[in-house]
């Protein structure tokens, strides 16, 4: 049996501890962005650590379908313990950009099925879903892209992220930066891709952030890595 860590690790527990952590200025911003929970995320990941893994109470968390809890059920999930299809129905579930994002980055690109996942995802008609075929092809073609034909998937981008929805084409847009970034041999079409659809060109950007904007995303990192 799984052993227990300093919180108890009960549904009701967790739910309380969240509550107890409810901010209604954090909830403000959050739903700006699309987040419905009012929760610090430093004190959410606090509360994940200090549980640990727990896979079974991470399917409880799931299915209580609270953003804040499912975002403790991601950290304190094992990832390699799901099955694909356990994934694609939580993904489709996972509307929430904020759940939808953490399921992606800290589950499924962790499971021994997420090339399977990635090519499933990739061409789905619902655009949240093919988001996050993009999202895992971004990291495939950060860390290798064997297997992949990367003038074809710039093609690809440029016939049709200009009219995606907009988290599919936020995805879309990240991987063109990211072969602009990781592939210098196809920067300067990247580039010229960027420049020509202009998207997320005027994307409001805080100071000593870097733009979204895929020509200055590009050039900004590459510089960065000249410098390192």
């Amino acid at each position: 049996m799984e052993s227990r860590s300093v919180l108890e690790g009960s549904v009701s527990e967790v739910m309380a501890e969240l509550a107890s952590m409810e901010d209604p200025k954090i909830r403000a911003v959050n739903e700006r962005h699309g987040d419905d929970h009012g929760v610090n995320l430093t004190k959410l990941r606090a509360l994940a650590k200090r549980l640990k893994t727990q896979h079974d109470l991470a399917g409880q968390l799931w299915e209580t379908g609270d953003t804040a809890a499912r975002l403790v059920a991601i950290l304190v999930s094992r990832p390699t313990a799901f099955s694909a299809s356990e994934l694609d129905a939580m993904l489709r579930e996972a509307s929430v950009p904020k759940v939808h994002d953490w399921l992606v980055k800290y589950v499924v690109t962790k499971n021994p099925y997420v090339d399977e996942l990635r090519t499933a995802w990739f061409a789905d008609p619902d655009a949240l879903v093919a988001s996050a075929g993009w999202a895992l092809t971004s990291d495939r073609v950060a860390k290798s892209a064997e297997g992949f034909d990367l003038p074809s998937l710039l093609g690809f981008l440029e016939a049709h992220m200009k009219d995606a929805p907009d988290r599919l084409q936020w995805a879309m847009n990240e991987c063109l930066a990211t072969i602009g970034i990781h592939h210098p041999e196809h920067r300067a079409r990247a580039i010229s891709i960027g420049e020509s659809l202009e998207v997320l060109k005027d994307y409001p950007t805080p100071p000593n952030c870097t733009s979204p904007y895929a020509p200055i995303w590009i050039n900004e990192i590459v510089r960065r890595h000249s410098l390192s």
